[in-house]
């Protein structure tokens, strides 16, 4: 009685061994370090770099561990937080716009156990030091842009179409047109019918008709507006997403909040006004036809492609479209199997290009790259100190120029772009070229890096404390069947650190009390079981019966008070943010973890000191 079959025994081991082996990582203090990248995203680090930043480093007497090509970047390590940020300064104030320095760690695992996928926990901002923006998409600004737009293209087109308006007005949410006769109102009605319907035969406008009038009332509808909202926020949050990868961070964190909110979380950036001037600055995209090699120098421009070795090329200066017109792009492939990128225009940059390319086949379409961008220059103060002034500069880049094969309108694609990969670089360039409504910065936070070591002090301090305080209440209440709870206790911390790192959780401050709540609750399956085996005891049951009945008695208990727990941390890990994920998921992970250890390890000790054994006596 009360042994476990050498199969239970085998995969009680294996668990163990994996939360061990993918724990193990976390003895390895990941180090301070720098990482430095050319500005241009399409130079990897070189000799040429590596040898400028150990040149810097070797005159300013900052102390360095290692530096050398890490993944197309120049990575430096250091012994201690102090020399990371003597180091930022040296080498920004000597670079200046050639490269990007970044704050970063590095972690000092070994190669073995990253040959399998082994590394130390991830930690947020609170631990490791950053920024934390939180952004609001202007939802209200872009819905408005879109009305604007719709009422200059009907405008337009009933200026086309010979249709009499009178009168034709934009009231908050609400475009207002009059028309002059009954044959132009109904004429007008046929023409917003037609545009109505969208592609997925849902209504895009509510229209209210007053035909005594001959007035309409158009508004976007309530599917209409929720398409509006999350194209904005989607084509922002690509956006963000390209503009953070400039700042080089290791595993920034971009992702929607809400209906129209953004979270940036930058770990290892301190300075917020770099990172601002990043996410916030402003790009967009032009399409121009490439200019005849006869035109006067008044109506052509030259670009230099965004692969400079691809040299430069002479487009028109008259601008068909802009991106703001661009509202989908995505890659694919033509009939013979050639990457192209599929672009998508809204109604008046459809007849812009349209216009202009018709008469125009076989000419090149030429698509601009136009950046804000930051020029750095080390100036002296009126007290003397050198600074870092930032000035502002437009660039235009090409990063396409392609022949047009027929005329093109809403719908068209753009082939010669290379490869796949180059294909789907330049539909992101197309979609997030530019915002697709503006942003405000709803909240800013930063956490110095000597806070975040401080924290990750009193969070180990306070698990060790409250392990210690269950363990010694466990061995003294429960004596040596506490002690196989310790054991099983321990075991548990073990397996949460080590399935957490094998997951990529990101261990936060509150996940670390989420962690000290899990070894209360873990002790607490265990409480139940040792109480019903102390009854199971008084009412005369022999020793193994009683640990029998014990265990299998408490099961059912010990499972429904952790899956009810387990639901309510599936729930706050689906509807909260930040903080709160980071309890959540610590919580989510430690319940599993705890019932692995408290039903089968414990037992699984008990099993091997009273197993099969003629027990007179049990005090437990």
């Amino acid at each position: 009685m009360n042994r476990f079959s050498p199969l239970t025994h085998a995969f009680i081991v294996l668990v163990l061994s994996i939360g061990i082996l993918y724990s193990l990582p976390n003895l390895y203090p990941a180090k301070p370090a720098i990482q430095v990248a050319y500005t241009d995203s399409s130079k990897s680090a070189d000799q040429r770099l590596l040898s400028d930043v150990e040149q810097i480093l070797t005159s300013n007497s900052i102390l360095v561990e290692s530096v050398g090509l890490k993944e197309n970047n120049i990575v430096a390590k250091f012994s201690s937080f102090d020399d990371q940020l003597a180091a930022k300064a040296a080498l920004q104030k000597n670079l200046l716009d050639q490269a990007i320095v970044a704050l970063n760690l590095e972690p000092s695992t070994p190669q073995w156990l990253r040959d399998i996928g082994g590394g130390p926990l991830k930690l947020g901002l609170d631990l490791s030091g950053g920024v934390h923006f939180l952004l609001e998409v202007d939802i209200e600004n872009a819905l408005d842009n879109r009305l604007e737009s719709l009422l200059n293209e009907y405008r337009k087109k009933f200026r086309d179409d010979r249709i009499g308006v009178e009168s034709s007005t934009k009231d908050d949410t609400v475009l207002t047109f009059a028309f002059v006769s009954d044959e132009d109102y109904n004429k007008a009605i046929r023409a917003f019918n037609e545009d109505n319907i969208t592609a997925v035969g849902t209504s895009l406008y509510d229209l209210q008709l007053n035909s005594i009038r001959n007035i309409v009332s158009l508004k976007y509808s309530q599917s209409a507006i929720k398409e509006i909202r999350d194209y904005a926020v989607g084509q922002n949050l690509m956006t963000l997403r390209n503009r953070v990868n400039e700042l080089g961070v290791s595993e920034p964190i971009v992702q929607r909040q809400g209906s129209s909110r953004i979270v940036v979380q930058l770990p290892g950036v301190q300075d917020t006004t770099a990172a601002k001037k990043i996410i916030g600055k402003t790009a967009n995209l032009e399409f121009r036809l490439e200019a005849a090699p006869t035109a006067s120098r008044l109506r052509k421009e030259e670009f230099s492609y965004q692969d400079e070795r691809m040299g430069s090329a002479y487009l028109e200066k008259k601008i068909i479209v802009a991106g703001e017109r661009v509202t989908n792009a995505n890659s694919g492939f033509d009939e013979s199997g050639f990457a192209q990128v599929n672009i998508t225009l809204d109604m008046q940059g459809g007849r812009a290009m349209q216009k202009a390319t018709n008469g125009n086949i076989g000419r090149r379409l030429g698509v601009l790259f136009v950046e804000q961008k930051n020029k750095s220059t080390l100036v002296i103060d009126d007290a003397g100190n050198e600074v870092i002034e930032q000035t502002s500069y437009i660039e235009k880049r090409i990063i396409s120029l392609a022949t047009v094969q027929a005329v093109l309108g809403t719908n068209f694609r753009i082939t010669g772009v290379g490869s796949p990969q180059e294909a789907s670089e330049l539909a992101l360039l197309l979609r997030a070229g530019a915002l697709a409504a503006p942003m405000k910065f709803v909240e800013e936070r930063t956490v110095g890096p000597s806070l975040g070591k401080e924290n990750i002090q009193l969070g180990v301090r306070s698990i060790i404390m409250g392990l210690l305080s269950v363990i010694a209440f466990m061995f003294f209440y429960y004596r040596w069947f506490g002690l196989a709870a310790n054991i099983a206790l321990f075991a548990n911390v073990v397996l949460i650190t080590g399935f957490m790192s094998l997951l990529g959780a990101t261990l936060t401050l509150p996940g670390i009390a989420g962690i000290v709540l899990t070894i209360g609750m873990a002790v607490d399956a265990n409480v139940l079981i040792f109480s019903r085996i102390r009854e199971e005891l008084k009412e005369g049951k022999d020793p193994q019966t009683a640990i029998q009945e014990g265990f299998s008695r408490a099961f059912v208990t010990i499972v429904d008070a952790n899956v009810t727990t387990l639901i309510a941390s599936i729930v706050l890990y689906a509807i909260g943010t930040g903080p709160v994920k980071g309890f959540a998921i610590t919580l989510s992970i430690g319940i599993l973890t705890s019932m692995f250890t408290a039903i089968l390890g414990t037992r699984a000790i008990v099993n091997l000191m009273y197993g099969n054994k003629n027990i007179k006596e049990l005090r437990v």
